[in-house]
């Protein structure tokens, strides 16, 4: 279960214990009395570090120490303590900061109108969510209201958020680990592999292949859920494989349902993930970046067709629709506006694949570089023509980098995965490179 516990970073190697003997006595201090106070979980509890705040690309921590963030949780598109979005955000807080559930507000009007301007035309009905899980619940909730089936088609090893119905469309074992039968009932499909010069087109399209038989063999099928850009270890999919999967799912009366609530808002270059293979969606869930990194708020968007459960609750939460999310919501898309942030990530985008092709060549541990936008992996292997996964080089390459400034996320044990502010500057990245280069220089 090596990979499992590194890339939780919930583990007792002698890499983790030598990391805590460098923590000054504060933060020492402080990690022990987090972990005494809070339940332990795999993935967050104990903790790395003790932050005390965060500003661009950075965070800091008590005692001082700087990490370039290029993990963020992918809420930090428009970096952390963003000034344009804390000024619309206290102006909003000194109006009205909470809107109860039987009245609506301008600022939330504005801003569903204004995220689904962005949109296709048909997708134009939304509900918010204080987070990108409830977001999924509704959509199987609306899946079942439209269809009328209860089960759904997945991915495995693929994550949806925490709750239990969103883990019961989801594929990760340290969610489902004691749980027992989970609803809605699930199939699972291979996860599609980044097309490259190493993977036919042929090869690509078999895994569309796999829906279309799961429906052939199942009539009781509602939805295929799946993320557009497969996020954790960064797995991008062909144009092809994509318009298959969107005709298998029109041939079959199955709604498609993308989740870009970790990817969407620029993070690949466009606004949304979908748009890169010209495709759409019928049900849409977003979160994270979606507050700017300054209040939690998600949506579930679809089309004004399936505006039919008017009878029945699809949400119905507490901060549903907020004036502070919906501030942050709108500054966050007026920054990108403003600032050409989506041009800017294509810019660099262009200079991470030429910087870590390079270290590609430099260093054998590397079997795989993959990328979009600001969003990149580098899978290290023990043997290029195995692919065998060397988890061990990348925990060592994780510490290092904390250690010099530098945070990250290990995806599959053995995946290190880039996700930077959109803000970010070339200097920054050459920075975060460097450390990278020494990084893999040490082993």
């Amino acid at each position: 279960m090596q990979d499992l516990l590194t890339e939780g970073d919930v583990n007792f190697s002698n890499a983790r214990k030598d990391w805590y003997k460098l923590l000054d006595i504060e933060t020492a201090d402080l990690l022990e009395e987090d972990a005494g106070v809070f339940l332990h979980q795999a993935l967050s509890t104990p903790c790395l570090e003790v932050l005390e705040s965060a500003e661009g690309i950075y965070i800091t921590g008590v005692s001082g120490k700087k990490y370039m963030d290029f993990h963020g949780n992918s809420v930090h598109q428009v970096g952390y303590g963003n000034q344009y979005v804390l000024d619309k955000v206290k102006n909003q807080m000194d109006k009205l900061a909470f809107s109860p559930r039987r009245f609506t507000n301008t600022i939330s009007i504005d801003f569903a109108k204004k995220l689904t301007s962005l949109l296709p035309q048909n997708l134009n009905r939304i509900l918010f969510a204080p987070g990108g899980t409830s977001s999924i619940g509704m959509a199987l909730k609306l899946v079942r209201v439209i269809t009328g089936k209860n089960k759904v088609v997945s991915i495995h090893d693929s994550f949806h958020g925490a709750s239990l119905d969103a883990i019961g469309v989801g594929g990760e074992y340290q969610f489902k680990k004691y749980m027992g039968k989970l609803y809605p009932e699930n199939v699972l499909i291979p996860q599609p592999v980044t097309y490259n010069q190493s993977h036919s087109e042929t090869g690509e399209i078999d895994f569309a292949d796999a829906l279309e038989q799961v429906l052939i063999e199942n009539d009781d099928i509602g939805a295929f859920i799946a993320e557009t850009i497969r996020n954790t270890d960064v797995q991008i999919p062909s144009k092809a494989y994509w318009k298959k999967v969107r005709n298998i799912c029109n041939r079959y009366n199955v709604l498609l349902i993308l989740d870009e609530i970790p990817i969407a808002f620029g993070r690949t270059g466009k606004m949304f993930a979908f748009e890169h293979y010209g495709i759409e969606p019928d049900i849409l869930c977003l979160g994270k970046g979606l507050g700017a990194g300054v209040i939690p708020i998600a949506a579930m968007i679809t089309k004004d067709e399936y505006n039919i459960a008017s009878d029945i609750s699809l949400g119905h939460y507490t901060h549903e629709k907020s004036p502070l999310g919906a501030a942050a919501g709108i500054a966050m898309l007026e920054y990108m506006e403003q600032n050409n942030l989506l041009a800017e990530t294509i810019i660099k985008e262009s200079y991470l694949k030429i910087e870590l092709n390079k270290l590609k060549e430099k260093y054998t541990v590397i079997g795989d570089i993959r990328g979009i936008g600001l969003l990149w992996g580098i899978e290290l292997v023990k043997d290029h023509a195995t692919k065998e996964k060397d988890a061990a080089s990348a925990e060592k390459i994780l510490y290092y980098c904390l250690n010099n400034g530098l945070s990250f996320k290990v995806s599959q044990g053995n995946v290190l995965q880039l996700c930077p502010p959109l803000t970010i500057s070339l200097t920054e990245l050459n920075d975060a490179l460097k450390i990278l280069d020494a990084a893999f220089n040490e082993l």
